[in-house]
Formats: C-alpha cells, structure tokens, sequence
C-alpha cells in the first residue's frame, strides 16, 4: 500500500512537476504569459489546468492520509498563477515524503468514507484501486494532454518519467 500511495504517486507528482516546468519553458521560448494556460482545457465541460493541478495534489494526499488513517490537512483551492500551482504540487510531494511504510499497516482493511456515500465505507485496499489511483492518474493524464494541446513539448517519457533499472548479471 506504501508503494502504490506513496512512492507511485510521489513519482507522478514530480514528473506532473516536469510538464508544468516544460510548460514554462514554451511559454518563454514562444513569448506568452505562462499564465495564459491556466484557464487551458480539453473540452468546455472539463476543468481548466489549474483545477486539474488541485485535484491531483488533493488526490494525493487524501489516499496517503486515509489509507494511513490520519487527517488530511487542509489546502485552500486559491492557486492564481503558475508559480503557485507549482508550488502546489511542490506542496504535496512534501506532505507524501512524511509517511513511513509503517503508517500503512493495516491499511489495505482500513474503513475508508468518502463525503460523496454517505453511511458507507470502502476498505482501503478497494479504495485505492477503485478510487484514489484512477482518479489521480485520470487527473494527471488530462494535465498532461492540456498542455500537449496548447503546444508543450511532453511526450510518453515526460509522462512515465524515470524507470529504476538495474544492470542484467
């Protein structure tokens, strides 16, 4: 449970970090206000980037709070500008980083409620495969495509990032 709610979604906090600073970098290299794709989407009824960059950072740290069966603090939705939406997933890599292997014992049992099913509960283990996990890479996948259809320079790597192999013997 420790490795797919945290390291997994650590790993994709840091490359969503990567496409927001490619985002960046095309915004400079092309002249425009970075800005500018905060309001980006795919479809009219869709959230913009920056909502996408909130619900993955939220998503993130309500599946490593609730699956260690603490509270999840509390982070107001404000992001105004693309500095603050990179400070946000900054934000949320920090959070994850406090978790330890041991904060998860129990954790694929664990009662977890959801505000939207009221008087239910999921065990942990349903959670994470049925909710938390689909939903942040749901979110991830929408950023990375907002910013490949206004032009960033993301391709498969930036979105699978770096893989730890190791030499064959």
């Amino acid at each position: 449970m420790y490795y797919a709610a945290i390291t997994e979604m650590t790993q994709m906090l840091r490359n969503v970090a990567g496409f927001l600073t490619a985002g960046k970098k095309h915004a400079e290299e092309l002249g425009f206000d970075v800005n500018n794709l905060l309001n980006a989407r795919l479809a009219p009824d869709q959230f913009a980037l920056k909502r996408q960059i909130q619900i993955i950072s939220d998503t993130s740290k309500f599946a490593a709070a609730r699956l260690a069966g603490k509270e999840a603090p509390s982070w107001a939705d404000d992001e105004e500008t693309y500095e603050e939406l990179e400070a946000r997933i900054e934000k949320s890599i920090a959070y994850l980083s406090d978790f330890t292997e041991g904060d998860f014992e129990g954790a694929a049992d664990r009662r977890v409620t959801l505000g939207f099913m009221p008087g239910h509960y999921v065990v942990g283990g349903d959670y994470l495969v049925q909710f938390a996990q689909p939903n942040f890479f749901f979110h991830v996948s929408l950023a990375y495509a907002i910013l490949r259809h206004n032009g960033v320079p993301l391709g498969k790597r930036a979105y699978i990032g770096s893989m730890n192999f190791k030499p064959l013997e």
